[in-house]
């Protein structure tokens, strides 16, 4: 395999939605660049692309996937990412180690959710954007409606760089903006024919070329004063200007093909080499976690970052990266900056999906992968000793937008689908699973219910463990709102020596700034934060040695297991103080065991006289919608008991910020989704306990008295 060097490499990612044509115009792209020798189809399973089990089953892409293609001694690095948002980890990862997104475009849906879901990632990754808009040979096709769409959606930045003479089934010809040719393409692929343009098209092709030129000279001031003095550019002015407007985000070229019959994507594939961004600029660079500045400068000591790991079968972990400097060539021993231990990378291959070719060197700006690192995982920086302190700043993944309890259905697999779902978060850090101690539930978080749908074909499919995804507990807690007393003797005698103890308790809930009773003094007080939140108080009024100092702290433990378990529904007790005011002791039967019992009914019958409320966790939710589901969006939030903070507007979109109840909140993705047709979406962050309605808490009461008679 070729040793491709930094300035003979472009990198590229396609995003869009799941009916766009990604993966058809990645194949189409191979193809063009003779990598394959023959087009596979989605529909006949047979593409680079989509291999895997999953994207066979259900024909559209699941995992992002690197492949190669060449053009005229260029190397174009392709990432197809998902559609699907609900894989945007996908696309997240692939945009950090790309200069260009090639944003992909149905002709006969436009601007839909997931492309809009896609832009908004280019923005957060500040990448230069290239809109194709694909299938024009569709019936259905509308290239002007959609450019329209694009525009109104995205801005007058949107710069049409070519546009067909007809579509539909009589789609073949396009008119180049830059080189003001039309371009007849040979339908199965090839290069162009290149003719003048009909007289037809002549006033508008005029038009959209100046408009073209217009923001392709905003590159920058040199070309802007030269269009000023000319009134034109010329073809390689016009192919700097768009580079640079590019990287600064400040024109997004839209290009017309139809992957299916490789129409027009031998010009695309020509265009990228020319005018998009290198892996030397600014839309290439990377940073540490320092501040240095990583720009794939093959002068610079070797450096690389792993964007992403899969778990291939007969391989193992395979590690997918791109240098950031120097080059990497196989038998090299770096540094994870992370870990601090060394990596031997014994193996470097350049793929095309599950194709590998073995290659001995890369080249700084390339892309490629490694097997068998031992604690390389995602985010993960690779560097020479020289660099051993630098960390190049890890991708930001997003939160989870769901959550739900998964069990096995066989209790004698639960470790396994414990290791099985850290496995998985390993190849995809957008799905969380961990035990929750508090809610006695394995917890799983992702992205929607695609994704926990995906998740839960893994288990069916490939490690054969029956599953079932839940509602999840809600971590309410317990408090009290009045003073109490009880008083609790445990007494048991079974030969020998016996148990005794007596406690005599008083509660009430703290608050800042309470006053301790007056009916008896106070000699010893104790604060514990409790890592749930909150506060316990433990005050020890003992006077005239009626229980022993050393019994103190037993008397404390019996408290504290109890408000892990609290006494109304089995969440978490706070703020509570307790004075222990007296007592008995027997000189021989007495123990610590006895007066941690004694301390813990004690506690349960006062808390329970001391007018117990549950506490429920109530979030702040942002929600982003579009203006025209507006009254839809605040209906919903409504039946959840939310309280409406304020609204504000953001282009198209209305945004709503409001107090929710955790509890209210279940499957809310799926809800919003459903009334914005996917275009909403929504944030949330801990806000506060308040008391639940008294309505709510005799609900919960109830359940949880049901929930422990099933048990016993």
């Amino acid at each position: 395999m070729k040793v491709y060097q930094t300035n003979e490499i472009k990198n590229i990612a396609l995003i869009g939605g799941a009916k766009s044509g990604k993966t058809t115009l990645a194949e189409a792209m191979l193809f063009e660049g003779k990598v394959i020798n023959r087009k596979g189809t989605v529909d006949d399973k047979n593409t680079v692309s989509d291999y895997r089990d999953i994207e066979l089953a259900k024909q559209n892409s699941v995992h992002s996937t690197l492949m190669y293609t060449e053009v005229h001694g260029t190397k174009i690095n392709i990432i197809d990412t998902p559609g699907f948002s609900d894989y945007v980890g996908e696309t997240i990862s692939a945009l950090n180690v790309v200069e260009t997104a090639v944003l992909v475009n149905n002709a006969t849906v436009g601007v839909d959710a997931t492309t809009e879901n896609a832009w908004a990632q280019t923005q957060k990754t500040n990448k230069p954007v290239l809109f194709v808009i694909n299938q024009l040979d569709h019936e259905k096709a509308n290239f002007d409606g959609v450019v329209a769409q694009l525009k109104d959606y995205f801005g007058d930045k949107v710069s049409v760089a070519q546009y067909p003479i007809e579509t539909g089934e009589n789609f073949d010809s396009v008119i180049d903006l830059i080189l003001m040719k039309m371009l007849k393409c040979p339908k199965g692929g090839g290069a162009p024919e290149m003719l003048d343009i009909p007289a037809s098209e002549k006033a508008k092709a005029d038009k959209l070329h100046l408009k073209l030129i217009e923001n392709a000279a905003e590159g920058s001031e040199e070309l802007m004063e030269k269009y000023f003095e000319t009134d034109t550019l010329s073809i390689e002015e016009m192919r700097l200007g768009i580079r640079l407007g590019m990287r600064s985000r400040s024109i997004f070229p839209v290009f017309a093909v139809s992957a299916k019959h490789s129409l027009g994507v031998a010009r695309l594939l020509e265009f990228i080499e020319l005018s998009c961004p290198t892996p030397t600029g600014v839309a290439g660079e990377r940073k540490s976690t320092s501040g240095k500045v990583f720009n794939s400068n093959p002068e610079d000591p070797t450096s690389l970052f792993v964007f992403k790991t899969s778990i291939e079968p007969h391989l193992g972990e395979v590690s997918f990266f791109r240098v950031y400097g120097g080059s990497v060539e196989e038998g090299m021993d770096l540094v994870n900056t992370r870990k601090g231990n060394k990596e031997r990378l014994s193996q470097l291959f350049v793929v095309a999906g599950k194709n590998r070719e073995k290659v001995a060197k890369v080249c700084a700006g390339d892309i490629a992968t490694t097997i068998k690192l031992k604690e390389t995982h995602t985010n993960d920086t690779l560097v020479n000793a020289k660099l051993s302190g630098e960390i190049i700043e890890p991708i930001v993944f997003p939160e989870p937008t769901i959550q739900m309890a998964v069990r096995a259905l066989n209790s004698s697999d639960d470790e396994k689908m414990g290791s099985i779902l850290h496995e998985m978060h390993k190849t995809d850090p957008t799905i969380h699973a961990g035990l929750s101690r508090e809610l006695r539930q394995m917890i799983i978080k992702a992205q929607g219910e695609l994704h926990l749908n995906t998740i839960k074909w893994y288990f069916d499919n490939i490690y054969k463990i029956d599953i079932e995804f839940y509602a999840p507990k809600i971590p309410y807690r317990e408090t009290i709102t009045k003073s109490a007393r009880a008083d609790y003797r445990h007494k048991k005698q079974s030969g020998g020596s016996g148990q005794f103890g007596e406690v005599h308790m008083h509660i009430q809930p703290f608050v800042e700034g309470m006053k301790d009773p007056t009916d008896f003094p106070v000699r010893n007080k104790e604060e514990h934060d409790l890592p749930w939140g909150g506060k316990l108080l433990f005050h020890n009024c003992i006077v005239g040695g009626a229980i022993d100092a050393r019994f103190m702290p037993a008397i404390l433990k019996g408290i504290m297991e109890r408000m892990e378990r609290g006494p109304l529904t089995g969440s978490y007790a706070r703020d509570i103080a307790v004075y222990i005011y007296d007592g008995k002791m027997h000189a021989v039967d007495s123990n610590e065991i006895s007066f941690k019992l004694a301390g813990r009914f004690a506690f349960i019958t006062a808390f329970k006289n001391s007018g117990p409320k549950i506490m429920e966790p109530v979030y702040n939710v942002t929600v982003r919608v579009p203006e025209e589901n507006m009254g839809a969006a605040m209906t919903d939030l409504q039946g959840r008991r939310a309280l409406i903070m304020g609204m504000d507007s953001d282009g198209k979109y209305q945004i709503i910020r409001a107090k929710v109840p955790l509890a209210e909140m279940h499957k809310y993705a799926t809800t919003l989704s459903s009334v914005t047709s996917g275009r909403g979406t929504y944030s949330m962050k801990f806000d506060a306990y308040n008391q639940v309605p008294s309505d709510v808490q005799d609900k919960l009461l109830k359940a949880y008295e049901e929930e422990q008679a099933e048990e016993e």
